[in-house]
């Protein structure tokens, strides 16, 4: 009985050994751009793809057929929206790496462009899993995408030395 544990313990690491060999780079990629960090310099990163592959491991016996990286990526998207709402008091704006790509974004914004964009879930997919109606998705990735494709202007430079007319 013991021998057969042993085994069946030996298989299961394996087995999570090789889903984590060839799952990681692309969860860690996703978690990155969530938190909206430098690449280099990704703590909090790092700690949500730690929390999502522990979570993962604790439940891999009862996949039973379900795909691992399906409720790695789950995991790892609920813990951001709960870690937003909880620290930033809803899913608004977060501090994040001032040169990320999507630093301009909120929280759910970036969430779901990620979720959409980078890992191809579809809207009804991530309308389940955040509890959003699909318009309302569909509206917020919209918004998001046209923010990054058309970033909003800045103030012009001010003139220095130039002569107001008088009115």
């Amino acid at each position: 009985m013991r021998q057969r544990q042993a085994l069946q313990g030996a298989r299961r690491a394996r087995e999570f050994e090789a889903f984590v060999a060839g799952a990681a780079g692309r969860l860690m990629h996703a978690a990155t751009l969530l938190t909206a960090e430098a690449p280099d310099d990704n703590p909090r990163a790092r700690r949500l793809l730690t929390l999502a592959l522990a979570h993962t491991y604790i439940s891999w016996n009862r996949l039973r057929g379900e795909d691992p990286y399906d409720r790695a990526r789950q995991y790892l998207a609920t813990r951001f929206a709960r870690a937003a709402w909880h620290q930033y008091g809803g899913l608004g704006r977060a501090r994040t790496h001032p040169g990320a790509a999507l630093a301009t974004l909120a929280p759910q914004e970036r969430l779901i462009l990620v979720l959409r964009l980078y890992e191809g879930v579809a809207e009804e997919q991530t309308a389940a899993l955040l509890g959003l109606p699909v318009e309302r998705v569909r509206a917020i990735c919209d918004r998001a995408t046209t923010t990054l494709l058309q970033p909003p202007r800045s103030p012009a430079p001010a003139v220095v030395g130039a002569k107001v007319a008088p009115s």
